[in-house]
């Protein structure tokens, strides 16, 4: 794993855990259960990437034997913004290590013809402006969604944002890059290319379909 998030960093995480579990995510043969269980599983993994960065302080607490110096998350508090609706299925990944968080949603869809994202619904804590904000969604495909979630969080205010995403597509993150050249994404593999409808090769199918049953 890299030593920092850096603004605008693509970083793809090859952990052999992360390896591990991404390769069973992929098999088509993976049941609804079991791919929502790895979802959750990669987002931990990818979480502790997305965040080393984060600025500590030092704190004097008591062990149970005596004083001692700790280190504790400063600065800016985080909001976790998922992309609805498969951006759902990482949420609780990145509850279980950052349970302070605020959570936002945006909800987007993609329209098939025109491949470009529509928005139907957002909801965003108020004092975003204040806080890292953390965007979920498992594929970065033509990146346009994703686009137009950064720029409804940087219309709110936010000007620290972060993607975590499982799977990339070249062409996604050439999109972010170019639109939004200050975010930073963590993934946990750069894919080939899009097929001709958007969608990520060799990939691992539609990931909303394959959390919730509706393939």
């Amino acid at each position: 794993m890299s030593s920092a998030v850096a603004p605008g960093a693509v970083i793809e995480v090859r952990h052999p855990l992360v390896l591990h579990k991404l390769g069973l995510l992929r098999d088509r043969h993976t049941n609804t259960e079991m791919f929502r269980r790895l979802v959750n599983e990669l987002t931990l993994l990818l979480t502790y990437e997305a965040t080393k960065d984060l600025a500590t302080e030092q704190v004097e607490i008591e062990t149970p034997l005596g004083p001692t110096t700790a280190q504790r998350i400063s600065g800016k508090k985080v909001a976790i913004c998922p992309i609805l609706r498969a951006g759902m299925g990482m949420l609780d990944g990145v509850l279980s290590l950052i349970t302070g968080a605020r959570v936002g949603f945006i909800g987007l869809y993609r329209d098939e013809e025109t491949l470009e994202p529509v928005e139907y619904y957002v909801k965003l804590p108020q004092d975003i402006a204040q806080r890292d904000v953390i965007l979920l969604d498992p594929m970065l495909a033509t990146g346009r969604s994703t686009g137009a979630a950064v720029a409804t969080v940087r219309g709110a205010g936010a000007s620290s944002i972060r993607l975590i995403a499982l799977i990339a597509a070249p062409e996604g993150i050439a999109y972010i890059q170019e639109q939004h050249p200050e975010v930073k994404i963590v993934v946990a593999s750069v894919d080939e290319r899009l097929n001709e409808k958007g969608y990520i090769v060799p990939g691992l199918g539609d990931a909303g379909d394959r959390l919730y049953g509706t393939k």
